[in-house]
């Protein structure tokens, strides 16, 4: 068998009807993995399986009875879950004076609640098989850096990372990994949205002077859920072009 391959795998990754976590699924899927498109997104989701050959599964991680019913129905499909990619998220920009408790609530309830509601149900299915790989995206911002407008974002991607290194304890016994991969600056839909004066900014402050594809967190996420990860867990990788090293500007030039 060759390394880092898939084959025979089921995935399941969420929020992978566009952006990150289609860049997940696209390279889970060259890897060999039977993936699974989950996403509250029903038409682009569905193109995305579609353009994959995989199938697409309605999911609301807002719900932890979506995310179980989500669960139940990949195993009905594929006999069991070997990996979990839990991206789904948001990063509304919002100034800490402006907030209002529901612009908090609903950030946590997605990025946050919802890493715990999918993680917990396919925990449930991962532990009796002796086996799983989880990866969750969570963001260089938060646990390493801030960014104007993005505290309520933040927080709950440091969140993640707590949520992760307890869960990893728990069920490593199980020959479970819990790991994160932690993006910088990716060219995804709702980065573009920023508009060119943010990204101009983002590209002169990354060593390589680029942002990073949604594939190259792929990549990354590929080896996390491999089989020869299994030395692995509770740990995050970092894929920011750099991003973070910087003391100065004239670093940059």
């Amino acid at each position: 068998m060759n390394l880092f391959s898939l084959n025979g795998q089921t995935a399941l990754v969420t929020g992978s009807a566009k952006g990150i976590g289609k860049g997940i699924a696209e390279v889970l899927k060259k890897a060999g993995a039977n993936v699974v498109i989950a996403d509250i997104d029903r038409e682009n989701g569905e193109k995305t399986a579609a353009a994959l050959g995989g199938h697409y599964q309605y999911l609301d991680v807002r719900s932890q009875q979506s995310c179980r019913e989500a669960v139940e129905q990949v195993v009905k499909q594929h006999g069991k879950i070997d990996i979990l990619c839990s991206n789904t998220g948001i990063f509304p920009q919002k100034n800490l004076a402006e907030m209002s408790e529901a612009d908090w609530d609903n950030t946590h309830s997605i990025n946050l609640k919802g890493t715990f509601f999918i993680v917990q149900a396919a925990l449930n299915v991962m532990q009796p098989q002796n086996y799983g790989r989880i990866v969750i995206t969570s963001s260089i911002t938060g646990p390493v850096t801030g960014f104007p407008g993005w505290s309520h974002y933040g927080a709950s991607k440091a969140g993640q990372l707590g949520f992760m290194r307890s869960a990893a304890l728990e069920y490593a016994r199980f020959g479970i990994t819990v790991n994160a991969v932690m993006p910088g600056n990716i060219l995804t839909e709702g980065l573009e949205a920023q508009g060119e004066t943010y990204l101009a900014q983002m590209r002169a402050a990354i060593p390589t002077h680029t942002l990073g594809k949604p594939q190259d967190i792929g990549y990354a996420a590929c080896f996390l859920a491999s089989r020869e990860a299994a030395y692995i867990t509770g740990q995050t990788l970092i894929v920011d072009g750099g991003q973070i090293l910087p003391e100065s500007p004239e670093a940059l030039l």
